[in-house]
């Protein structure tokens, strides 16, 4: 049954305090990446995607998504667990030595929604178009997703598969990058400026669209409806995703220090108070 955009709400405010609570918990991990995507990938499990009932690493006869910044992995398992990948309790594990939540997502100790290990960045891209090219073989209708650091794009492998996607008309691949300006060493623009990434992925043949607002859980809803509407015409579709590293937590906001950071116990405190909900389920 389709959820509400109240439910969908109460959902990211849930994740955000997941979020805050795995990193806190291991005083490491990466919350700013996470807590500004949190909308979209709820909005993606719970609404975009069409799923099917349980896990398998093939993927056939259902929508797949790729986390190519492996980096904002909280984000992802508290998105995954939440949408019954695996027990929510499991959380609690995140970081620890033999856990199945490792700081980036690993597929060694087979969590059930990870396909691919992801933390060398520049490499999702590859993935994700081998992935479409495989569906078009196995004659499967459904898309493949992937997401994807705005820094990240520094990455050279990203403009080789880019430019080969739009080249051999993957055209059932929606790749969103989040776009919040910021990296672990400050502001995308000064560590090495790109010009408009709109530009260049309109240069290398892809259809692109942009959502003003991704964290407003109804543009992002409408936004990935037009970006799927888009596919199956003969080109790759690029979603330029407008993030706030650190949303939802005023302090972590407007600056890239949180990029890597763990909340101390006051710090953690006064973020879940900014994240309150009635009916709560934390883990």
């Amino acid at each position: 049954m389709a959820k509400t955009t109240q439910q969908l709400n109460n959902m990211v405010t849930q994740v955000r305090r997941d979020i805050l609570r795995m990193v806190h918990a291991v005083n490491s991990g990466h919350p700013g990446g996470s807590l500004g995507c949190a909308e979209f990938l709820v909005a993606l499990y719970q609404d975009i995607m069409d799923r099917k009932e349980g896990f398998d690493m093939d993927g056939r006869d259902e929508d797949i998504f790729f986390l190519s910044n492996g980096h904002i992995s909280p984000v992802f398992y508290s998105v995954l667990a939440r949408s019954g990948y695996f027990p929510i309790s499991e959380l609690a594990t995140f970081r620890h030595i033999n856990s199945r939540l490792q700081g980036h997502p690993t597929t060694h100790e087979g969590l059930p929604g990870v396909r691919i290990a992801s933390g060398s960045l520049g490499q999702g891209m590859s993935v994700a178009i081998g992935a479409a090219l495989a569906k078009k073989l196995n004659n499967d209708s459904h898309l493949v997703y992937s997401l994807h650091g705005d820094g990240e794009l520094q990455e050279g492998q990203n403009w080789e598969a880019i430019m080969y996607a739009s080249a051999y008309k993957v055209d059932n691949l929606i790749s969103t990058i989040d776009l919040n300006g910021k990296q672990i060493d400050g502001p995308t623009d000064e560590v090495l400026p790109m010009g408009s990434i709109r530009a260049k992925f309109e240069a290398f043949g892809w259809d692109v669209l942009e959502i003003a607002n991704g964290n407003d859980i109804d543009q992002v809803l409408s936004g990935m409806a037009d970006a799927k509407s888009r596919s199956g015409k003969g080109k790759p579709v690029c979603v330029l995703l407008h993030t706030e590293m650190g949303n939802g937590v005023d302090y972590m906001m407007h600056t890239h220090a949180w990029h890597g950071k763990a909340p101390n116990d006051d710090q953690l405190e006064l973020a879940m108070l900014q994240n309150k909900l009635e009916e709560l389920s934390d883990y």
